[in-house]
């Protein structure tokens, strides 16, 4: 009886409304390259300076690797609980709740961690202005935005993600129309700054902004969030996944590129905590900066909206998966009836993420793990798992050259863990935390999910959804 009163009823659909692009501005949007360029590539700038470049070359041929295992995995289990559902396919239930525990914290952590930080980029415009508050109505309001039809989000993303955009092609227009040294010269004697002067860059140095980069540039797996409202995801999600990853490489990679070439003073630019920004200044002025700044916080708000709509379908995954128990697994698999939307899941991960915005900034990124190396692994094993059981074997594209895409992540993972653990400030912490994480999630799956019965997820069929047939597809 118990039993029966903890299993969910069957969790009403989501509705197949998305096309390749609709579902490839959706993820390019989650990956927020301009948020990369102006806030994360400025540190790997400070670590290993113009060998920031080989660092991305380095972390462009990981993520090359970790696309092909996504765009696999993805054509085999396009479902909207993402990566713990692929591992729980092939590695077993336990491991892939632990993967669900890991990505829990993920996903709810990062629209707060993003919205805490846009008060700094508005310093320059409104001076003063209060980080909770501000963090406060942006998520807010995201959430809403949210709660809407796939497909408007798709189109409001889709409009912000040309404002972050065209920022970017500003930059690299910037760079480029007067350079002043050229590429060949920082590729073959990379230099980065030391004690006020230029040295030559460490290995060490560029290993560890290889890391940042792999960081820079993640964002292109969330496509399988959004898998059950693809139309034809077997078939499609895998092309939309490496599309994603070529873009996120072509709109991170060339202002990097350009911004090196094109500054004045190449100390100056490597040791500023805004290079981009301070180029801008040079070559526009100031308005031309106030421009590029509301860039920045339309590619951060933007990223907010696509986290939050990735979250709420994991969580509307975990729910008809039975995770959490009545009535948490019955609110958070409801889907609204003429939005199409999983509008509970959606309202609590955006009210979970305005709670977090009381924490502090520092606490919660050290909150926030370093899952993405736990996530990374997790479906690299699941790939070769799955090759070697069959599990995979109906998965409509096979990656090229296996295994070394799987072996070749799990080498990077290995180096990146390294490195992690050797930074004492926040690298150390935030394995531990994810090792906590992990062992959490395992305390739960033996202590409460076994004792309820088998849990296993579901993967749903195209014949078990509905479909929004309409001619023109996003």
């Amino acid at each position: 009886m118990l039993d029966d009163q903890l299993t969910p009823a069957a969790a009403p659909k989501l509705v197949r409304s998305l096309g390749v692009v609709g579902v490839l501005l959706l993820t390019l949007s989650v990956a927020t390259p301009a948020s990369s360029v102006f806030v994360i590539i400025p540190t790997m700038l400070q670590v290993a300076g113009t060998g920031a470049i080989w660092a991305m070359v380095l972390a462009g041929l990981v993520c090359v690797a970790t696309a092909f295992i996504y765009a696999e995995l993805s054509s085999a289990y396009p479902v909207a609980g993402g990566e713990y559902v692929m591992v729980a396919r092939t590695l077993g239930p336990m491991s892939g709740f632990a993967m669900l525990g890991v990505n829990v914290f993920n996903n709810l952590l990062f629209p707060p961690i993003l919205g805490l930080g846009i008060a700094d980029v508005l310093e320059t415009l409104v001076p003063g202005l209060p980080a909770i508050p501000v963090a406060l109505a942006i998520i807010a309001a995201s959430t809403l935005v949210a709660v809407l039809q796939i497909r408007i989000n798709a189109w409001v993303t889709g409009l912000f993600l040309l404002v972050e955009l065209l920022a970017i092609v500003v930059i690299v227009w910037l760079g480029l129309t007067e350079t002043m040294r050229p590429l060949a010269a920082m590729l073959l004697d990379p230099v980065m700054p030391e004690a006020g002067a230029l040295v030559p860059a460490s290995l060490s140095a560029i290993g560890l902004a290889t890391s940042i980069a792999i960081f820079a540039l993640n964002g292109y797996g969330a496509a399988v969030y959004f898998g059950e409202e693809m139309h034809e995801p077997e078939r499609l999600i895998a092309r939309t996944i490496l599309a994603a990853l070529v873009l996120t490489l072509l709109f991170e990679g060339l202002p990097l590129v350009a911004g090196l070439m094109g500054a004045a003073d190449l100390p100056g630019f490597l040791a500023a905590r805004s290079p981009f920004m301070d180029l801008a200044v040079d070559r526009g002025g100031t308005g031309l900066s106030t421009w590029m700044s509301i860039g920045v916080v339309v590619a951060i708000v933007n990223a907010i909206i696509a986290c939050i709509l990735a979250c709420s379908r994991f969580f509307y995954g975990t729910a008809r998966d039975g995770s959490w128990g009545r009535p948490v697994d019955r609110w958070m698999a409801q889907v609204h009836p003429r939005l199409g939307s999983p509008w509970i899941a959606t309202l609590i991960c955006g009210g979970i993420g305005m709670a977090c915005c009381f924490v502090r900034l520092e606490l919660l990124v050290v909150l926030s793990g370093t899952g993405l190396v736990a996530i990374y692994a997790g479906i690299a094993l699941a790939a070769i798992v799955g090759r070697r059981t069959g599990r995979t074997d109906h998965a409509r594209y096979r990656m090229p050259l296996y295994p070394v895409a799987p072996v070749l992540t799990l080498v990077a993972l290995g180096y990146v863990t390294w490195t992690s653990w050797l930074d004492l400030e926040e690298g150390r912490p935030g394995l531990i935390m994810t090792a906590a994480q992990i062992a959490l999630s395992i305390a739960y799956y033996h202590l409460v999910l076994r004792r309820r019965g088998p849990w296993d997820v579901h993967v749903p069929t195209a014949t078990e959804q509905q479909h929004d047939d309409r001619p023109v597809r996003l």
